[in-house]
């Protein structure tokens, strides 16, 4: 089936697919980074403003779920056109918010569309490319999402006194053009598309079917071990250099800055390792990942320091890029989208890490906290070192 589209086809499919992973990154982003606008035009506490981010991925959790079952059921090609609609015509509907209740529930539903691009996207480009090139386009997906994030800094600083809405609309819009493209470049009935289905089975369940029940779960505890080590450090990082450290808000962001420097070089890395040495391999970016955090949280506050072990933190971090790939490569590939969607199972435990992280550092300080996520991330290695290698596999 794969043959019968051209190799040029199959660019345009990726690059409509980059260009979907920008915007799916400047919609995501937009609740953090237009947070003090909404905060101020609707008149709300901090704490109603922070829950924006929880109502938007409580609907994402529900969205991967959702929408990456009907993607193996219904089309890939099909599901993805909605949900690129999707978010795109709610981004836009933010303009029109007028409440608090009805911020939440725009950001909820923005969530569950947002929620099933990654589970579905996956679905489909591991089906473009042979195996060996896979870690390399994840890698490129994930730099266009931090790409967005750039942008969407970028395009608010050029806005000055400007009305902020005006990025609703600038990410919103071109959304409901590409959706109209990728039913035109994605063939239907293609191995891109769909495989065959079993009748009366929900795919969500046949990943808990006996020969396939533990590993599932093993990998749904990875990810959520990962959830949990990013909120138990990454979530208290500013909180930690200003008011633990003593540091500016200045210096602050620029520490961050490096982090983000890594994360965009480390996907391209990650991404090429995986293609070549197996998926398991990028286990050991979650070692090295935990060893930076601990070198981080006992270095002396020297900037230059801090900058460099704040990079390799980034890059390490993202030695994960290959999950979406090697997820859908464990299963068999009628399954490939909702097997994706394991990825962001995880938020689920990444909901209690703040309120755990808070109580160890109310006993113990909020270094300790953070360390706690050098423990997670090397329990999630070990857990995915343990899971079978799947590059060498001969599979469609």
């Amino acid at each position: 089936m794969r043959a019968a589209v051209s190799r040029n086809r199959r660019l345009a499919i990726f690059a409509i697919l980059l260009i979907a992973e920008f915007f799916y990154g400047w919609a995501w982003n937009s609740v953090d980074v237009l947070r003090p606008f909404q905060r101020a035009a609707l008149h709300l506490s901090l704490l109603e403003a922070g829950s924006t981010y929880s109502a938007q991925g409580a609907g994402a959790l529900i969205g991967a779920i959702l929408l990456g079952q009907l993607a193996d059921r219904f089309g890939r090609r099909l599901i993805f056109a909605i949900l690129v609609f999707g978010y795109g015509i709610t981004l836009i509907a933010g303009t029109a918010v007028a409440s608090y209740p009805e911020l939440l529930l725009q950001r909820f539903v923005i969530g569950v569309f947002m929620g099933g691009s990654f589970p579905v996207g996956v679905g489909i480009y591991v089906n473009l490319f042979e195996a060996r090139v896979r870690g390399r386009l994840a890698g490129t997906l994930n730099a266009f999402f931090s790409f967005s994030i750039v942008a969407l800094g970028l395009a608010l600083g050029q806005l000055g006194g400007a009305d902020w809405h005006v990025l609703l609309w600038i990410g919103g819009v071109p959304p409901l053009v590409l959706s109209a493209v990728v039913l035109f470049l994605i063939p239907a009935h293609s191995s891109i598309d769909r495989f065959h289905v079993r009748s009366g089975k929900l795919p969500i369940g046949e990943l808990f079917r006996p020969g396939l029940r533990r590993q599932t779960l093993l990998l749904a505890t990875m990810t959520g071990l990962n959830f949990f080590g990013y909120q138990a450090y990454s979530g208290w990082l500013t909180t930690y250099l200003t008011e633990t450290r003593g540091l500016s808000s200045t210096v602050s962001g620029e520490l961050v800055a490096w982090q983000f420097a890594g994360n965009i070089l480390g996907g391209f890395l990650w991404g090429w390792t995986a293609d070549r040495f197996g998926r398991r391999f990028n286990a050991i970016g979650f070692v090295i990942a935990s060893v930076a955090i601990a070198c981080f949280l006992a270095a002396p506050s020297n900037i230059a320091l801090l900058s460099a072990i704040g990079f390799v933190y980034g890059a390490s971090l993202c030695s994960s890029v290959i999950w979406g790939p090697w997820l859908a490569e464990l299963y068999p590939p009628h399954l490939r989208s909702t097997a994706a969607s394991i990825f962001n199972w995880g938020r689920i435990i990444s909901f209690f890490a703040p309120l755990v992280t808070a109580q160890i550092a109310g006993s113990f300080g909020l270094a300790a906290a953070m360390a706690a996520a050098c423990v997670s991330f090397c329990l999630a290695a070990l857990i995915w070192i343990l899971q079978r290698e799947t590059l060498n596999e001969h599979s469609v």
